[in-house]
């Protein structure tokens, strides 16, 4: 079984740094007691995971972790815990999976948290051979991330707040200039009754309380303490919205855009309807094609699991229907 395990070994330990979980769930099916194999550097299968970030293959042995209290105590030759693992700074090859500096701090936080649910409640507060607890490790490894982390934020909170501010100035200014002018006496728009007119008023109002929003949003995220919990949610909510609230008001603005144009000059000239569509198009691909990656990363990020039962891990030999890993 001994020479087994050695045959198994390497393969297990790429297939773990490369997040293959099929790789290792064929092998762990087939030889269990690798899970207990390591790397020259004396970490196993369940550190590798944690170290390398390798979500797929975690979640493929979580079970197996939980169900042993041994798995949960394992210390490195430092007395470093899972925890503390969990709280060094991933390899760079792993951060650039993910764009930002702000995701990769997020994306750091959720591997500690998880973690931490892990273990046992007092080695959170254990220390390694540094004297150095699993919170005091990741906020030391993570100290030029999370700078660079609130600059990212900065910097893409600004932009979007001069656009939201743009659009706020000019639709208010389109607020208070009614198309076509008023009657003198009654002071009621002469083109009241046009349907073109509705459209127009309903949304460049709806354009500028969205852009209002966006703008409000954006400023939320540069007057915050940009803490380490910050970034886990707060922070990425707070762009995500405000980033759904800048497209809807773009929209918004060349709806309303469109609708004057065609109730000023397709009155007697339809074929114009055509060619304004298309260039009020334009401002809303251009924005949607710069910050929709940006946007679905984020809610990606944020609102949809790296972690626990997932539909990849049902056609897994080594799930928890499993008997092979006993207490």
């Amino acid at each position: 079984m001994g020479e087994l395990n050695d045959g198994y070994r390497a393969s297990l330990i790429e297939a773990v740094l490369r997040g293959t979980y099929e790789v290792a769930d064929e092998i762990l099916n087939m030889s269990p007691s690798t899970i207990n194999c390591k790397n020259d550097e004396g970490y196993n299968i369940i550190q590798l995971a944690i170290i390398n970030r390798s979500e797929k293959v975690y979640n493929l042995i979580y079970h197996i972790i939980e169900r042993k209290t041994s798995y949960r105590e394992i210390t490195d030759s430092s007395e470093n815990t899972l925890v503390h693992l969990a709280g060094k700074l991933a390899p760079s090859f792993v951060l650039d999976r993910t764009t930002g500096a702000a995701l990769q701090l997020q994306r750091e936080l959720l591997w500690f948290e998880e973690v931490k649910k892990l273990v046992l409640p007092f080695q959170l507060a254990e220390k390694n051979d540094y004297n150095e607890t699993p919170a005091m490790v990741f906020t030391k490894e993570h100290q030029d991330l999370m700078k660079q982390g609130e600059n990212w934020m900065k910097t893409t909170a600004e932009s979007c707040s001069i656009t939201a501010a743009l659009i706020v100035t000019v639709v208010f200014a389109a607020a208070i200039t009614v198309p076509g002018g008023s009657n003198q006496e009654s002071g009621i728009p002469l083109f009241k009754t046009k349907a073109a007119f509705t459209i127009f008023a309903v949304s460049n109002a709806f354009s500028l309380f969205t852009a209002a929003t966006a703008l409000l949003l954006f400023l939320s995220i540069l007057t915050a303490r940009f803490s380490e919990k910050d970034f886990l949610t707060s922070l990425p909510s707070k762009l995500i919205y405000g980033l759904l609230a800048l497209f809807i008001s773009t929209t918004a603005m060349m709806v309303a855009f469109g609708a004057i144009l065609f109730l000023v000059f397709c009155d007697q000239r339809p074929w114009m309807l055509a060619p304004i569509c298309v260039f009020a198009c334009l401002p809303i691909l251009v924005i949607v094609t710069i910050k929709l990656p940006l946007l679905v990363d984020f809610i990606r990020s944020t609102y949809s699991p790296i972690f626990g039962a997932h539909s990849y891990l049902e056609s897994c030999k080594v799930n928890r229907k499993n008997t092979i890993f006993k207490n």
